[in-house]
């Protein structure tokens, strides 16, 4: 019999940290033995038959991925047996009564699914789609309430399968930005619900409820790696800080280069990285002066740690749009009746709109007279979340530093100058060679060039979209990758915001990049964008579809990303002389071989 090394219950560690450690010790003592494994004394029950568990994710950054692989890897030391793919992956016929299935899905774009769940979902949202009478199963949603359909995606998918006749195993979860403590509750109770479904689960034991443990907390990777995580970023140091726009451009976007000496992390083209900003200094004490706190007033972190107000709206706390519990109790608390009002059932886009732009400081000046305290204030806002960044470098041309592309976020709104989190706090605070950057790799399993270097590519990436399209592009040259490369690249003028133009422009001369189209839409009157290009070249890029091509796109997925996705299914159409019914299928059969990936935000 093998033992699973398990810590104590009475271990000096906080809950989050015993189930990493636990979780870790299960992952490594099953990978090294390559076998199932049985209970410690302190570990819950297991079946004394193995049962089956069917898990699948939707995931577009990477987050959903690694919850659902922390879930198979807690599963196993509890005795199941697991098989873990993405939504897109799951046949119907993998729905049953004596397999519950466990659904992880993040939300992009208007409520939507991610791209490798989109199949997923339309195939159980169609009218013929088959009963599930008796499945069970869980769905665990993350999203970001900053948005109108928070969850949007898991809810639509947990109501369909209920519709078709499929039982919950417990309620749906959703999570916000700072998904990992919420994640792990919701993970905890998931094993007692198992347990006490009787159609999937008949353990043989005097106490079938397995007893809750503390659950694995999600984070980015398949395996837990001890050290450099999302919560626990590294110190890193920036090298470079220079602006790629020219003169006359209205934006303001910059090339960072970052070392990673001394951190052991490792990435590969197409990761992003996370980062950890700071607030500005100048809004924290606005906001203080709006309060009337000195700033030294002790309150509790989430975390449960200690500090100063002042110390904790710097680094710790968000300052931008309020959430709805902060919004509803100044709003209260001032007796804001218009605000109250917007509130209401079935105004939440008239709310929406009202928020749109504001930030905590426009709150409590639209609601004087609120009088919080400091430890009630620091406990209705969200933590200060950690920033993705798509990558632009391959580590094999830049060995131990990683290059970001940022469009630094200015404007005003409301009577007041505004600036991004994190791309104010890179571009102008952050001392080259000495303030620090917490950073940590967010692996992107969904994004990733083909395994195949023979194989061509198709990129279209306009504006900062180039990121991880520069990362591939250094990839394929530093590895001799002898398919042949397309870029499409966009902005809004030549002359002034052609990103990294010496370094496309000399790829394209000498014959590595084979193709380089370029759209910048005010150069002339009528506006031109990267989906014009496409429409235009649609008879060359349906032979390379033919030949095997993978077709990325990274960028705005409101706009651009929809707009490319139809472009994409206009060419097939006319170009491969298909019906819109058809080139639905053509479109579905590359997501399906892990031909059309997107990075979209």
């Amino acid at each position: 019999m093998k033992i699973v090394p398990c810590l104590p219950d009475n271990a000096p560690f906080t809950p989050e940290q015993r189930a990493w450690v636990n979780g870790y010790l299960a992952g490594l003592f099953v990978n090294l033995n390559g076998t199932s494994t049985e209970p410690t004394s302190s570990s819950p029950a297991t079946p004394s038959e193995k049962r089956p568990l069917r898990i699948a994710f939707g995931s577009q950054t990477g987050s959903a991925q690694g919850i659902a692989r922390r879930i198979a890897t807690e599963a196993t030391r509890r005795g199941f047996t697991t098989k873990v793919s993405e939504l897109n992956a799951l046949a119907a016929a993998e729905l049953r009564h004596d397999t519950p299935c466990i659904l992880v899905t993040s939300t992009w774009g208007d409520g939507d699914p991610p791209d490798n769940a989109a199949d997923f979902w339309n195939r159980i949202s169609q009218e013929a789609a088959p009963s599930l009478e008796g499945a069970s199963y869980a769905v665990l949603g993350l999203g970001d309430r900053n948005y109108p359909d928070f969850c949007g995606a898991a809810k639509k998918i947990d109501e369909r399968l209920t519709q078709l006749g499929a039982v919950r195993l417990g309620p749906r979860g959703e999570c916000d930005t700072d998904y990992e403590a919420d994640a792990a509750r919701w993970i905890d109770s998931l094993w007692k619900h198992l347990a006490q479904s009787e159609r999937s689960l008949d353990l043989n034991s005097p106490d079938p409820s397995p007893r809750p443990t503390d659950s694995l907390p999600a984070t980015t990777s398949a395996k837990p790696t001890p050290g450099v995580s999302r919560t626990n970023p590294f110190p890193a140091r920036l090298k470079v800080n220079r602006r790629l726009n020219g003169i006359g451009s209205e934006k303001d976007t910059r090339h960072f280069e970052i070392t990673l000496d001394g951190s052991e992390l490792t990435y590969e083209a197409g990761d992003a990285l996370g980062v950890r900003p700071m607030n500005c200094p100048a809004l924290v004490e606005e906001l203080l002066a709006v309060l009337r706190f000195s700033g030294e007033e002790p309150v509790a972190l989430p975390t449960g740690a200690t500090t100063r107000i002042h110390a904790a709206l710097l680094s710790s706390l968000a300052l931008t749009s309020p959430g709805p519990g902060l919004v509803r109790e100044a709003a209260t608390r001032s007796r804001n009746t218009d605000l109250l009002a917007l509130l209401e059932p079935g105004r939440k886009a008239d709310l929406d709109a009202w928020l749109y732009g504001r930030d905590v400081i426009d709150l409590i000046r639209a609601c004087p007279g609120a009088g919080f305290s400091p430890s009630e204030w620091a406990g209705l806002l969200r933590p200060l979340q950690p920033r993705l960044y798509s990558i632009s470098s391959s580590p094999k041309a830049n060995p131990g530093e990683v290059h970001l592309t940022v469009a630094t976020v200015r404007y005003e709104a409301h009577g007041r100058q505004r600036k991004g989190v994190c791309s104010g706090w890179l571009a102008d605070r952050v001392i080259p060679g000495e303030t620090a950057v917490p950073v940590f790799i967010q692996t992107a399993h969904g994004f990733r060039l083909p395994k195949d270097p023979a194989l061509p590519v198709i990129m279209v990436g306009p504006g900062t979209g180039i990121a991880p399209f520069r990362a591939f592009l250094q990839e394929r040259r530093a590895t001799g990758a002898t398919g042949k490369n397309w870029l499409f690249f966009g902005d809004q003028r030549r002359s002034c915001d052609f990103l990294y133009a010496d370094e496309l422009t000399t790829w394209a001369d000498d014959g590595f990049l084979t193709h380089l189209d370029l759209a910048f839409s005010r150069d002339q009157a009528e506006k031109v964008y990267v989906q014009t290009r496409i429409a235009e070249r649609a008879s060359e890029l349906w032979s390379w579809l033919e030949a095997g091509a993978h077709f990325y796109v990274c960028g705005d997925a409101r706009r651009m990303a929809r707009d490319v996705d139809a472009a994409l299914h206009a060419l097939i159409a006319a170009a491969g002389g298909r019906t819109p019914e058809q080139a639905l299928e053509y479109v579905a059969g590359l997501k399906a071989a892990h031909r059309y990936q997107r990075d979209v935000y």
